[in-house]
């Protein structure tokens, strides 16, 4: 069973992460948290998200739990881990693509917004795996870790500086959850575009892109699957550019 986190919208990475993994056999407990998706001024209402998404990962033959989870909340990690196991037994994969995303820059971004970004980012992150390890009783190298990052830096100070964090923390794991056969690594999809583009911001990603088409959430889907499965678990510890190239 895997638990993915920040599955809230159909048009998101995190709809194709879990359709992905319930197409190759896993059960799924996925979170999301409506007030998030909610303030992005660039979304649109999607009441229907998660019993549609529900929907597909049953088409699979998937067992699934929806779990609405503030991850801002220093005790949402484990509960959502004790929601997972209590709902689908063991939890074999921990796949981590929420995320807390507010531009700004080093002049203007406030105080109550750098650590927003921080809890969600990067503490919940910790605290995610420390819930993870503490429950893992599946068997030694079939553990998997996988964490979605960003390489956003100017005007994107507290997202960018967060998810450099998240880095940190998730290699870091690779050798500290040694003992338990995990691997863990993170994944940067580079620019994919689910919603959140404007004209210009999609012009100049698909220049920068050799392969002239942007990113897809399937994309990102793809290589999750990939370290997830039998095969990928020689990959351990590693940030995988998954971007079709893309340099700004």
């Amino acid at each position: 069973m895997a638990v993915v986190t920040g599955v809230g919208r159909r048009a998101g990475i995190g709809a194709a992460l879990v359709d992905k993994l319930a197409a190759t056999g896993w059960d799924i407990a996925f979170s999301y948290w409506r007030p998030y998706d909610d303030r992005m001024e660039w979304t649109t209402a999607d009441d229907e998200a998660r019993d549609a998404i529900g929907t597909r990962l049953t088409a699979h033959g998937a067992k699934w739990l929806a779990v609405e989870s503030d991850l801002s909340d220093v005790d949402a990690p484990g509960r959502l881990l004790d929601a997972a196991v209590a709902g689908l037994g063991p939890v074999r994969a921990l796949v981590m693509a929420h995320c807390e995303s507010v531009d700004s820059s080093i002049m203007d971004t406030t105080v109550g917004a750098f650590d927003r970004h921080f809890a969600v980012n990067a503490r919940a992150v910790w605290l995610l795996i420390k819930a993870y390890a503490e429950r893992y009783t599946e068997p030694h190298g079939s553990g998997r870790i996988v964490a979605l990052t960003s390489d956003h830096t100017a005007h994107n100070l507290p997202y960018g500086a967060s998810k450099g964090a998240l880095d940190r923390i998730v290699l870091a794991a690779a050798r500290e959850l040694a003992h338990l056969g995990v691997t863990a690594n993170v994944i940067n999809p580079g620019p994919v575009d689910t919603g959140w583009m404007t004209d210009e911001i999609r012009r100049a990603a698909l220049e920068a892109t050799p392969l002239g088409r942007g990113g897809r959430p399937a994309d990102t889907a793809n290589l999750l699957g990939f370290l997830c499965s039998e095969e990928g678990g020689w990959m351990n510890g590693q940030l995988l550019m998954s971007n079709g190239g893309f340099a700004p």
